[in-house]
């Protein structure tokens, strides 16, 4: 097997406020699946190289960087995850796709849900990884405290500048997250997210872009309820540790519990011995998903 990431095509697909950046891997079948497949939320659309890799053709990948990150980056505000969510169901209408089974990791699970609920046409079924289940604020918790516990060292990133790659690799491969695991397509993911010269490399993502987001990833009623509402079958993966390969990660089995999700609805799946990263690039993580994405549920078509 080739260690180069697997290839894919450059589109440019026109939203308000500009022109999202969108990736698609090619299916070597006609008659295959079609999936879109949404990134976090200082992350882009290489986020899902592994799964494009292990994949191998087996359904068309579609991942756009949205708005306010990677080459999407100059698309204009407002952000939040209506405007993303909107954003996804002009691109899969503009591309002529028809109804896609539709995947989202950690932010990208929440704007996934919403999709699906304000645009039901156009989504199939749904896969969420390691996000769209919130939960209340703890008492006396203000919303940029709680950005800056979850994001932590992702938001930091953000002022930060680096003399060239080579040093913004080496800040990744340090990761607690990627420590063991570092692979080409992280390496294409990350690299992806640089602009500007030597010596004064840094992140491609609108801080705006981002503060926005996660305040409503955090407090968004609509977003929030999204999950609860849904017009289609879903899955939820969910990661054992955290995005600092933490012990406790996002989700528990008691968290889960606690959200009240409809078990008709929405599955919910542990993948062991992932963190909120690995669970998407990691071999393992992104062999789970990539099951879930060629698996046939009886409420949806075939694949």
């Amino acid at each position: 097997m080739s260690h180069e990431p697997f290839s894919y095509e450059e589109l440019n697909v026109s939203v308000p406020g500009g022109e999202l950046a969108v990736l698609r891997w090619p299916a070597a079948d006609t008659g295959a699946p079609t999936v879109v497949a949404l990134h976090g939320i200082t992350a882009n659309a290489l986020a899902w190289g592994a799964v494009a890799r292990q994949l191998g053709g087996r359904a068309t990948l579609i991942a756009p960087d949205l708005r306010g990150r990677g080459a999407s980056r100059t698309v204009q505000g407002p952000y939040g995850l209506a405007r993303h969510a909107d954003d996804v169901a002009e691109l899969i209408t503009a591309l002529g796709l028809g109804p896609v089974r539709l995947a989202g990791h950690s932010m990208g699970a929440w704007v996934a849900a919403l999709t699906a609920v304000r645009h039901p046409e156009v989504v199939e079924r749904l896969l969420l990884v390691d996000g769209a289940v919130s939960f209340p604020l703890p008492p006396g918790v203000h919303e940029d405290e709680a950005l800056a516990a979850v994001l932590g060292p992702a938001l930091a990133r953000l002022s930060m500048t680096f003399p060239d790659r080579s040093a913004y690799r080496a800040f990744w491969q340090r990761h607690p997250a990627f420590v063991g695991a570092w692979s080409a397509e992280s390496d294409a993911y990350t690299q992806r997210d640089l602009i500007g010269t030597e010596p004064g490399l840094r992140s491609s993502c609108v801080l705006a872009a981002v503060q926005e987001d996660g305040r409503q990833v955090l407090l968004d009623a609509e977003a929030a309820a999204a999950v609860h509402l849904l017009p289609c079958p879903a899955e939820l993966l969910w990661a054992e540790r955290g995005l600092l390969d933490e012990p406790q990660g996002l989700y528990d089995a008691k968290r889960i519990e606690l959200a009240g999700l409809d078990p008709a609805k929405v599955s919910a799946v542990l993948v062991p011995d992932t963190n909120h990263y690995s669970i998407l690039a990691g071999r393992s993580g992104a062999a789970a998903v990539v099951g879930r994405l060629l698996a046939n549920r009886s409420t949806g078509s075939a694949g």
